[in-house]
């Protein structure tokens, strides 16, 4: 465009409603003499008689009239367009508008209050999760104990005194429903217990799962009693956990990952209760019943916290595939109806309020992205989104405590994928998302949930035998070093 400016002698714009023509600047840079029709934008740049010509809307005659006079002067020619110029070098080149811009973003700053940062919720910012899965499954309907089948259940303070070295002193952990409460009404809480005391004995911060997957087999999910059962039972954990010394706080997850948990038993029957097309109904009933949990809880022990961990997705339209967008999108924010029901934006008839939306976590997987109707996006794929990003979304829609509940992967990418997740969640701290902490989950290797195969998955080695119950050496060693100093305070 330079080059085919310079090669003109005038240069006319003729047009109406126009906001801001920014040829009239471009003819300017070249030093041309401009005729114009008066608009808004060119009444911004132009000067009539001084730095080009104005003529009438619609009136042809007097176009031709400026064209012949500027044709007839070469001094009136230069003159116009050394005035444009310098109009153009004053107002419109970079090195006028640049500083303009700083300013204007300086002074907005200015006015900005401090970016969030995190509070220090929890006792550690590395946490551990155990897995403490309690559902029955699909092809064979065994119940699954992931508790008693990695053997935390008699070695819980083995695994939480292996975790306080590394300095991880707040962990997720679970209650067992269907061994707690074997007859309706009737609680037996010696499968807690040893947790209890291990938490205790190793000054362990525990986040409870009340809910997770499972629950006693006389109950029917679909019903309303079920969700009087679960309220009375969270009441009942609440008050033999006990509120605990004072300063302390106790910490709730009353129903783990509801959107998962909505469409592996509502929609995929890949667990209890074994459903199909009825996912958005179960996600219901379970929001229902964590709402009821915490009111339960909070008459027990008003200072108590409550966790709501989801899985966060991001699900994007195969490029070959443009018609699925509206699908792709609606799968993607389906990923907050929890939060939503919870919170009372959505279903407010089930009891939701905000102040129940307590602590959002989040939880994300190396599968947590993929092509609508398509396969998983790796986490370096092109087309996956950071997870900064997804973060900043979470925090901005709710403006809650947030923290990464569940991560983590299988294998010898563990360590990469925890400084991987560390980088990202500096990046979203410095953008103004207050993440309280990272849950590496599960923090246990475990049996598999569908074949009991070997899934080494944590930081700690899964056996009966304590002596080889010890901490992945390369995990281990990107923790120490993510705590000296806290890189996330």
């Amino acid at each position: 465009m330079p080059d085919l400016l310079a090669a003109l002698d005038i240069f006319v714009w003729l047009s109406r409603g126009e906001g801001m023509p920014h040829v009239i600047a471009e003819a300017g840079a070249a030093r041309l003499p401009v005729i114009a029709t008066r608009d808004n934008g060119s009444e911004q740049q132009i000067v009539d008689g001084v730095s080009g010509l104005f003529v009438p809307h619609e009136d042809p005659p007097a176009v031709a009239a400026a064209i012949g006079k500027l044709l007839q002067d070469p001094t009136l020619r230069t003159r116009l367009g050394t005035a444009l110029r310098a109009k153009v070098d004053s107002d419109y080149a970079v090195a006028a508008v640049v500083p303009r811009w700083e300013s204007l973003f300086a002074e907005v700053l200015s006015d900005r209050p401090p970016l969030p940062r995190p509070t220090g919720l929890f006792q550690s910012v590395l946490q551990g999760g155990f897995e403490s899965s309690t559902h029955r499954r699909a092809h064979d309907r065994k119940r699954v104990d992931v508790i008693a089948d990695s053997h935390h259940d008699t070695l819980a303070a083995h695994d939480y005194s292996e975790l306080a070295k590394l300095g991880i002193l707040t962990v997720r952990d679970g209650l067992r429903w269907h061994l707690i409460e074997r007859e309706p009404g009737r609680y037996d809480w010696s499968s807690l217990d040893r947790q209890l005391e291990a938490a205790k004995a190793t000054g362990t911060e525990v986040i409870w799962d009340l809910l997770h997957y499972g629950w006693p087999d006389d109950i029917d999910v679909w019903t309303p009693a079920f969700v009087t059962r679960f309220a009375a039972f969270a009441a009942a954990a609440a008050r033999h956990i006990g509120p605990a010394a004072l300063g302390e706080t106790r910490f709730y997850a009353p129903v783990n990952e509801i959107s998962f948990f909505a469409w592996g038993g509502g929609d995929a029957a890949y667990l209890n209760p074994f459903a199909r097309g009825r996912g958005y109904e179960l996600k219901v009933q379970l929001a229902r019943a964590s709402i009821a949990a915490m009111e339960a809880i909070l008459a027990v022990d008003p200072a108590a916290r409550f966790v709501h961990a989801d899985p966060v997705i991001n699900v994007i339209t195969d490029p070959a595939r443009p018609n699925d967008a509206p699908a792709a999108e609606g799968h993607r924010l389906a990923q907050y109806q929890a939060w939503d029901m919870i919170a009372g934006k959505a279903w407010p008839q089930i009891g939701g309020r905000p102040a129940l939306l307590d602590i959002v976590g989040v939880n994300f997987y190396h599968n947590n992205q993929w092509i609508h109707g398509g396969p998983p996006l790796s986490y370096d794929h092109p087309l996956s989104r950071p997870l900064h990003a997804i973060l900043a979304d979470a925090y901005a829609r709710y403006g809650r405590p947030i923290f990464i509940a569940e991560t983590g992967i299988e294998g010898s990418a563990r360590p990469a994928w925890l400084r991987m997740i560390l980088r990202e969640v500096k990046i979203a701290q410095s953008l103004g998302v207050p993440v309280e902490g990272i849950c590496l989950y599960p923090i246990l290797d475990h049996p598999g949930w569908d074949d009991d195969r070997y899934c080494p998955n944590g930081l700690l080695a899964c056996s009966p035998d304590t002596a080889d119950r010890v901490p992945n050496a390369a995990l281990a060693d990107v923790i120490r070093r993510a705590q000296a100093p806290d890189i996330l305070r």
